[in-house]
């Protein structure tokens, strides 16, 4: 698409939809708004197609159905967003792997069982686990899985990468404040249209309508994992969250129960909100140092949130919230 100059005049566009399993609502402000949300449609559509594990045709499908066989011509995109993931692969190993599919398969089928992966099924699966036999080819645009039984999952990063996408479609269409929504993964172009920031009210883990509190941002995406997400309770009793950890194959248990991280680009920020989610407050922080430009609200199980010092003067804590500011 080629970049479009501003008319005089500014209209105010406001859409939702459905698309990559979640209700998506986006606004936007400038000359070519309406113009921009249908772009914006078709980009997230178009993104879908090529990284959605449910779509037979998408890139990830083909290459997932390849494992262990062939490796599978893949589109730019895809291959961008998978080199992206195999780099968070490697700086946080055990806390993040993309491909995790056959866990998240297995995890799958017990949730709508009501029941918990037997021991053996998980023992078996978790030797697929290893991000180091996604084999990627620059030159030739290619990636193929290394075992048989592997498989690709780009829950923890895609909908970030199709954040980024949304803003330079904004951007394109010279959209100076626009807001998405991607199913608690947000993403702000610019302040809102009164030139204040935009307050993006952060999920309570316990409570459905709750807020633990909200963060003032402009320019900047913010992406929250937490253990309340697509969480089910098997026959004994027993709630199941979704986020699993790579090392061992079950819910991650590391004392947190969500995680926002407030970042410059979106798949950095859903890549880090999973990660950190997994590692836990201590070695998650430390993680988090190798990025300095994102920062994080960690909510632990008695409902403290834990916030880094870069979101001192723009978070804003519900009633009864106990707050630690990190150093």
């Amino acid at each position: 698409m080629k970049a479009r100059m501003p008319l005089e005049g500014s209209q105010v566009a406001q859409t939702t939809h459905r698309a990559m399993g979640t209700v998506m609502t986006h606004m936007a402000v400038g000359p070519y708004a309406e113009g921009s949300l249908k772009a914006v449609s078709r980009e997230i559509s178009r993104i879908e197609g090529l990284l959605s594990c449910f779509l037979p045709d998408s890139d990830i499908s083909r290459v997932n159905r390849s494992a262990g066989t062939k490796s599978e011509k893949v589109s730019l995109d895809t291959y961008d967003v998978l080199s992206q993931a195999v780099a968070f692969s490697r700086r946080s190993p055990g806390c993040f792997d993309v491909t995790i599919g056959p866990l998240v398969t297995l995890w799958k089928l017990g949730k709508e069982l009501g029941a918990q992966p037997d021991e053996t099924s998980l023992k078996q699966l978790l030797p697929l686990v290893d991000y180091r036999g996604l084999i990627l080819d620059p030159r030739a645009t290619t990636v193929g899985l290394r075992n048989a039984g592997q498989s690709i999952d780009l829950g923890g990063i895609g909908k970030g990468f199709a954040g980024d996408k949304i803003l330079d479609v904004f951007r394109i269409y010279g959209i100076t404040s626009a807001y998405s929504n991607l199913g608690g993964n947000v993403v702000t172009l610019g302040a809102k249209p009164d030139g204040s920031p935009w307050h993006i009210g952060i999920q309570h883990p316990r409570q459905e309508n709750g807020l633990i509190g909200s963060v003032s941002v402009v320019d900047k995406t913010v992406v929250t994992s937490g253990d309340y997400q697509r969480c089910f309770t098997d026959s004994h009793g027993v709630r199941h969250h979704h986020i699993l950890s790579p090392s061992t194959g079950y819910p991650s248990h590391s004392g947190l129960v969500s995680v926002t991280i407030v970042a410059d680009r979106s798949l950095v920020a859903d890549a880090l909100s999973t990660i950190v989610f997994v590692a836990g407050p201590d070695k998650g922080l430390k993680l988090l140092t190798g990025f300095p430009r994102a920062e994080a609200i960690l909510v632990d199980a008695d409902m403290r949130a834990l916030i880094t010092k870069g979101l001192k003067d723009c978070f804003q804590a519900a009633e009864g919230i106990e707050v630690t500011i990190l150093d």
